[in-house]
């Protein structure tokens, strides 16, 4: 079998510098994509046997995240297909601004990332606002995707008491002044060891599942974009402000789920405090033809969490939804 790299033109594609995700046997890549846009590829060798279907799979991180959310299941869906995982403008190692890093921005991202670089239909698997952005381009560009997998992506919450602390974190993000205030003073003032800290004690439930190589390369990470330029409170700001206007408009947002035709895989951890297991429910009940799993004791990240699990229902959703081709 020949490399899945695609072919790439010197000026706009280069090995990427960093090596975060090298443990899992990533390549990373940055490419121009109106700006440099980072990204890493698993069995960039394309050492491994393609098994019937061969669709690829793009990976796309939610709000804070980056390409290491995928690392733990990455590998095993490299097995026969393409798997490949962004860092969206404003995230990770791809710089953005206030305006670029909104969620339309970043579906447009996702869509020249998908026809440019992966040059075919994919499947998509999106967490959290990753879940939010990959629905925007099923909906917008349905030739382009042939699956999608939400990961406790963001739902409209129902008329319900919130989390507190996850409430008044986005409140204060909402507020103008309030919010660059709270980023400024509070989240950029925290050394990378506790700023992972706390997002693995918001996303996960048990938070002693966390996978130690993996905080150890989160951690590198956050060092990492302490000095890169566009990695700051605008790029956040802009993302999160963008994300609460979108769910936000529920008959808007619903109307965009019943377009979608494809195969859908719906994953929720029950123990999510940021997309509470109401809105799941919810989203389960508008979309019956969506296939649903509620994963007991798991928060919003599961392929961080519970990664093998969430490698084993996404093997049996392919292998039945993505049948071998016939020989």
């Amino acid at each position: 079998m020949t490399s899945t790299v695609p072919p790439k033109n010197p000026a706009q594609t280069r090995t990427a510098p960093w090596s975060f995700a090298a443990p899992w046997g990533a390549q990373g890549f940055v490419t121009d994509l109106d700006g440099p846009v980072h990204w890493i590829e698993f069995d960039p060798s394309g050492d491994a046997t393609p098994a019937g279907d061969a669709t690829p799979v793009v990976f796309v991180h939610g709000l804070g995240g980056s390409h290491l959310n995928w690392c733990l299941i990455g590998p095993q869906l490299a097995a026969g297909r393409r798997a490949v995982a962004l860092d969206l403008h404003g995230f990770g190692l791809t710089a953005g601004t206030r305006a670029s890093s909104t969620v339309q921005r970043n579906a447009r991202l996702l869509d020249r990332f998908i026809r440019e670089l992966v040059g075919t239909p994919v499947i998509l698997a999106g967490n959290s606002m990753g879940g939010l952005i990959s629905l925007l381009e099923t909906s917008a560009a349905p030739a382009m995707v042939r699956g999608l997998v939400l990961l406790d992506p963001a739902l409209p919450v129902p008329l319900r008491v919130p989390d507190r602390q996850v409430a008044s974190q986005f409140l204060a993000y909402s507020i103008p002044g309030l919010g660059e205030y709270y980023l400024r003073k509070v989240r950029s003032a925290r050394p990378p060891q506790l700023a992972v800290q706390d997002v693995i004690e918001l996303c996960f439930a048990d938070p002693s599942r966390a996978d130690p190589a993996m905080v150890t390369a989160s951690i590198a990470l956050a060092a990492e974009r302490q000095g890169l330029p566009g990695a700051g409170e605008d790029a956040f700001l802009g993302a999160s402000r963008s994300l609460m206007r979108v769910v936000g408009a529920r008959r808007r947002y619903w109307a965009m789920t019943a377009s979608v035709r494809v195969p859908v895989l719906l994953i929720g951890g029950e123990e999510d405090r940021l997309v509470p297991l109401a809105s799941t429910r919810q989203a389960a009940a508008r979309n019956p033809r969506w296939e649903t799993a509620i994963l007991p004791g798991v928060g919003h990240t599961p392929q961080l969490e519970v990664p093998g699990d969430v490698i084993g229902r996404i093997r049996d959703w392919l292998g039945r939804h993505f049948a071998p081709v016939a020989g």
